[in-house]
C-alpha cells in the first residue's frame, strides 16, 4: 500500500508539472488563432515617397530634481537635435515623464518642479509647432496622487495632452491618403499609492469602456492603422472584466502594434524586449531614458511596420522598411505580397549632417548606391523573385557629410521562413504578472505551513504507535527533518511559526497614510484606501519576498536553535561554549533581524511613522522574530518531553544512531 501511495504521488505529481508546462508553452507561443488579416488595400511599392510615416517613441525620462541633472539636459537636447534632424510627425512619451521620488530615493511624492522642468523643455524647444507631442501617464506620474482632481495631479496642468486628455484617448493624423490612428492606454491606479505598490496597471470598467470606445470610434471613421502605447506593458496591466487588456486591442484588426515602457530593460537583463502577442499585434516595449538615453524611430511604410532602438546622440540613423526585418513580420496584420511585389528597396537615414551618400546590398551581392528620393528617404531597385526562398540578409552603409559612419544588417524572408523571439521578452510580455507573483506567494505560503504541518501530523502517529519511526540516517536532510520535527513538538513556536505566514495571506500588513493624507489598510490581496479597492497584484511580490528571505531562514534558524537547546536540556550538555562557538551559533539570526531592521525603515521612509508602528508585515514580525529566538534558547525541559519521546539517545550516543533504549520519560511512566 505504502508503494502504491508514493507511485500515486509521483504519477500525479508529473501529471500536474506536464500540465503546467503545456499551459506555459501554449501561453508563450507566438501562433495564435487564424485572424482576418488587414489586406484590404494593396499598395504597390515603388519609388515613391507617399505611404510612409515615421514617428518617435521615447519612455520613462524620469525627470527629477536630485538625481542626475543631464537627464534634463539631454532631454532638452533630444527635443531640439533629435526631433529637429528626424522631423517626426509624431512623438509618443510613454509615461514616467518625471521621477516623483523623494531625496532619499525610497519615499515618493509629486514634485511640481520636475513637472516644471518637463514643461519648459517642450515649451522652449517649440515642440508644438513641430511635431504632434502625444504623453500620457506612468506609475511615477501617479505616485501620491488621490484622483485626476487632486492638486497633486500636475500631468493634467504641465503635460501637452494633459488637460484636454487625463487619461485615455486617441489622435488620429492624416498623410497623403492614408489615417494613422494614435491611441493611448492609461492603466495607472486610481488612486495612486506611494511606491512601491504602484507597479502594476489596472483597467477598471470604466476605462475599459472608455478604450473599448475609442476603438469603435476609429473603427467607425477613415482608418488605415492603429498604433497603441502607453506604459504599462500587458502583462502589467490587470483587468477587472473577463477580457484582458490583450483581448481587448486584438480584436481590433487594424491595430499593428503597442508599444510601452516601465520595465528599464528589466536591469539590462532582457535589453530587445519585443514579441508577437496571440492576440495580433506586436508588444514592443522601449528602454528607459533615465539612465540607458534610449529612444525608438518607427515607420509605417505601405502598410509594413518597421522599427529601430536608437541611443542618444547615435548618428546617422538607419531604418530599413523595405524588405521588412523577417523577425517582425506579423501575417495578421500585413501582407507579405506587399514585399513580394515591391520595385524598390526602401530605407531612411538621418544626421545632423546632411548625408553623403547611402548603399545597400544583399547577401553578398554587389553594394548598390541609393538615390534620394525626398526628405531621409532613398531608394533602390531590386528584383525580389531572387529572394523567394529561405531567409536572406540586407545590408546598408551610410555616410553623411561630417564623416561619420553607421552600417546596418538586418534579415528578411519572402516565403513565411520565421524567426522566433527570445524565451525572456515572451516571459516578459506574455504572461500575466500578477498572477505569477500570486502563484509564488502561494507556493512559499505553502512551503513554509504544510511541511511543518505534516511532521508534525507524523509526530502525532508516532506517539500514538500508528506509525513506526523513521531511522536514522546520517544525511544533512535528514538531520533537517529531524530539526524541524522536534521544532513542531514545542507548541509555544510552532504555531506563531505557523499562523504568522496564513496572517500575511488574510489579514492587514500595515495601516498608514498611503495616498496623500489618506488612510488605507495594505493586505496582500489589495488595497483599501479613499473609499476604493485596489485588487493585489505586487503586494504578492512583496509577500513572497518576505516569507522567502525572512520567514523561511527564520524556520531553519528556528529548528537549530531548539534543536541546541534540546541536546542541553536532555543530554545535560554541561561545557561552556567559546566565544567564536557563540558567534557561530547567533549570527544566522543576526543576520536576518538586522536585514529586516533596514526594510522596516524603509518601509518607514515610504509610508511614515503610523504605517511602520501599525505594520504586522515588517515591524511586528521584526518582535515576533526576537521574542521566538528567546524563547529557543530558553526553552524549559517540559517543553523537550515531547520530542525526548522519540528522539531521546543516551550521552554516548550520536543522536543520528538507532537508539534500543526507553527515553527517561518513558521509563518514568
Amino acid at each position: 500500500m505504502r508503494i502504491t501511495t508514493i507511485t500515486l504521488g509521483v504519477f500525479m505529481s508529473m501529471v500536474l508539472l506536464a500540465i503546467f508546462f503545456a499551459h506555459v508553452v501554449n501561453l508563450l507561443s507566438t501562433s495564435g488563432a487564424p485572424q482576418e488579416s488587414n489586406k484590404s488595400s494593396f499598395i504597390n511599392v515603388t519609388d515613391s515617397p507617399d505611404h510612409i510615416l515615421w514617428f518617435l517613441q521615447i519612455s520613462d525620462i524620469h525627470l527629477s530634481n536630485f538625481k542626475d541633472h543631464n537627464r534634463i539636459t539631454e532631454f532638452r537636447e533630444f527635443c531640439d537635435l533629435t526631433v529637429g534632424a528626424i522631423q517626426p510627425s509624431v512623438v509618443l512619451a510613454s509615461g514616467d515623464l518625471t521621477d516623483a521620488k523623494t531625496k532619499d530615493a525610497i519615499g515618493s511624492q509629486q514634485h511640481e518642479t520636475e513637472w516644471k522642468y518637463y514643461r519648459d523643455i517642450l515649451k522652449e524647444t517649440r515642440m508644438k509647432d513641430r511635431t504632434l507631442w502625444l504623453d500620457i501617464r506612468g506609475n511615477h506620474d501617479n505616485f501620491n496622487v488621490a484622483e485626476l482632481s487632486s492638486k497633486h495631479n500636475y500631468f493634467t496642468n504641465y503635460s501637452m495632452q494633459g488637460k484636454v486628455h487625463p487619461r485615455s484617448y486617441m489622435y488620429q493624423v492624416k498623410k497623403a491618403n492614408a489615417v494613422y490612428t494614435f491611441i493611448g492606454i492609461d492603466a495607472c491606479l486610481e488612486p495612486g499609492p506611494k511606491r512601491p505598490f504602484n507597479f502594476i496597471g489596472l483597467l477598471d470598467d470604466v476605462e475599459i469602456n472608455e478604450i473599448n470606445a475609442l476603438i469603435d470610434k476609429t473603427e467607425a471613421s477613415p482608418n488605415n492603422y492603429t498604433i497603441y502605447f502607453g506604459h504599462f506593458p500587458t502583462s502589467c496591466i490587470v483587468s477587472t472584466s473577463d477580457d484582458n487588456v490583450r483581448d481587448i486591442l486584438g480584436r481590433h484588426k487594424q491595430g499593428l502594434v503597442y508599444v510601452c515602457g516601465h520595465l528599464h530593460k528589466l536591469g539590462g537583463l532582457v535589453p530587445q524586449m519585443y514579441t508577437l502577442q496571440k492576440a495580433g499585434f506586436l508588444e514592443l516595449e522601449l528602454g528607459d531614458w533615465m539612465d540607458n538615453r534610449v529612444y525608438r524611430l518607427l515607420a509605417i511604410d505601405h502598410g509594413l511596420l518597421s522599427f529601430k532602438d536608437i541611443n542618444h546622440r547615435s548618428w546617422p540613423i538607419v531604418l530599413i522598411t523595405n524588405p521588412k526585418h523577417a523577425l517582425f513580420m506579423n501575417p495578421n496584420r500585413e501582407n507579405i505580397e506587399v514585399i513580394k511585389n515591391s520595385t524598390h528597396i526602401r530605407i531612411l537615414a538621418f544626421s545632423l549632417a546632411t548625408i553623403d551618400f547611402v548603399k545597400v546590398k544583399i547577401n553578398k551581392e554587389d553594394w548598390m548606391h541609393c538615390k534620394r528620393v525626398k526628405g531621409p528617404l532613398f531608394v533602390a531597385p531590386w528584383n525580389p523573385q531572387k529572394y523567394l526562398h529561405g531567409l536572406h540578409y540586407i545590408e546598408v552603409y551610410v555616410k553623411d557629410a561630417e564623416g561619420r559612419v553607421h552600417s546596418e544588417s538586418q534579415p528578411f524572408s519572402l516565403d513565411g521562413t520565421e524567426l522566433s523571439f527570445g524565451i525572456l521578452p515572451k516571459l516578459a510580455l506574455m504572461t500575466n504578472a500578477s498572477l505569477v507573483f500570486k502563484l509564488f506567494f502561494f507556493v512559499i505560503l505553502f512551503l513554509t505551513t504544510l511541511p511543518i504541518f505534516v511532521i508534525k501530523y507524523i509526530h502525532f502517529l508516532v506517539s500514538a504507535g500508528r506509525l513506526v519511526k523513521p531511522k536514522p540516517r546520517k544525511s544533512c536532510w535528514f538531520n533537517l527533518f529531524k530539526k524541524i520535527w522536534i521544532l513542531s513538538t514545542v507548541d509555544r513556536i510552532f504555531w506563531p511559526i505557523v499562523v504568522y505566514p496564513i496572517y500575511l495571506a488574510v489579514g492587514p500588513w500595515t495601516v498608514g497614510y498611503l495616498v496623500e493624507d489618506h488612510i488605507g489598510a495594505i493586505f496582500a490581496w489589495g488595497i483599501i484606501v479613499h473609499n476604493s479597492y485596489l485588487p493585489g497584484a505586487f503586494t504578492y511580490a512583496y509577500g513572497f519576498l518576505q516569507l522567502l528571505l525572512f520567514h523561511l531562514p527564520l524556520i531553519f534558524i528556528l529548528a537549530n536553535a531548539v534543536f541546541f537547546r534540546f541536546q542541553e536540556v536532555t543530554l545535560k550538555v554541561g561545557k561552556k561554549q567559546s566565544i567564536r562557538s557563540r558567534i557561530c551559533r547567533h549570527l544566522p539570526f543576526t543576520v536576518i533581524f538586522v536585514i529586516q531592521v533596514i526594510t522596516a525603515y524603509l518601509f518607514w521612509l515610504a509610508y511614515g511613522t503610523l504605517a511602520f508602528l501599525l505594520g504586522p508585515l515588517r515591524t511586528w514580525s521584526l518582535i515576533l522574530a526576537g521574542v521566538l529566538y528567546y524563547h529557543a534558547m530558553r526553552l524549559p525541559e517540559e517543553c523537550t518531553r515531547k520530542a525526548a519521546e522519540i528522539w531521546y539517545v543516551p550521552s554516548n550516543t550520536s543522536l543520528n544512531e538507532t537508539n534500543e533504549e526507553l527515553s527517561p520519560i518513558q521509563k518514568s511512566n
